[in-house]
């Protein structure tokens, strides 16, 4: 896409906040008028619309996409959006443990344990771990809880989170970030785990490292959106 614009800026809107292009208003892929529920969100995108180029490479701005998607893909059925990533409390990467090596074993014991202490603590559950490789059911009333907690947030939200628990393949650390239990750095180290793992023991693939890095760029915009609506 070329750059049309001179000028983005944000204003008050239908109990929100719109950008507005060259005194336009900016839509979504599908048309919807894009209005966003909180200024410190509203000013970010206008910084991303300011300073994108000529030629205009989405990537490049991860807030206007995360927004867009809340608009056209969450809210539409926010329910059944939910529902679809709470489906990741039945196999949470956090239970699922290695046997060995023991460097293995207690990385992950580092990095987990505390996440899932956190989760029992915050919404009354257990979890059953296991280092076996087949799948090991949750207690109902586990995912039944954790289901919920995403049922309550708003499409905005439910947007962010989405890339976090569908890369990383954990809903307890998703819902640590959004409750701001853990940051960043914290959560990262969580769910990279295995792939940095099997990086350190098999050498450098570029391939698997750029990979690695797409997928932290991703989870880190999540993240950030994450706190421009807090």
């Amino acid at each position: 896409m070329r750059r049309f614009w001179t000028e983005a800026r944000a204003v008050e809107a239908d109990g929100g906040w719109s950008i507005m292009l060259d005194g336009r208003p900016l839509k979504t892929p599908a048309r919807a008028l894009l209005v966003l529920p909180k200024a410190t969100l509203s000013d970010t995108v206008v910084a991303e619309w300011n300073a994108a180029p000529e030629t205009v490479d989405p990537r490049a701005m991860p807030m206007t996409g995360l927004a867009n998607a809340a608009v056209d893909r969450v809210a539409p059925d926010k329910a059944g959006f939910a529902a679809g990533l709470a489906r990741y409390a039945e196999a949470d990467l956090l239970c699922y443990r290695a046997d060995n090596p023991a460097k293995l074993v207690d990385r992950q014991a580092v990095r987990w344990d505390p996440l899932l202490a956190w989760a029992r603590r915050r919404f009354d559950v257990d979890f059953e771990v296991t280092s076996a490789i087949t799948h090991v059911d949750q207690p109902a009333t586990t995912v039944a809880r954790l289901a919920h907690q995403l049922l309550v947030l708003d499409s905005f939200r439910l947007a962010a989170l989405s890339p976090i628990i569908t890369i990383g393949g954990s809903l307890v650390t998703a819902l640590a970030l959004v409750e701001g239990a853990v940051g960043f750095d914290e959560a990262w180290a969580a769910l990279s785990l295995d792939e940095e793992w099997q990086i350190e023991q098999w050498g450098d693939d570029a391939e698997a490292v750029a990979a690695l890095a797409n997928k932290r760029r991703d989870v880190a915009a999540a993240v950030r959106f994450i706190e421009l609506l807090n």
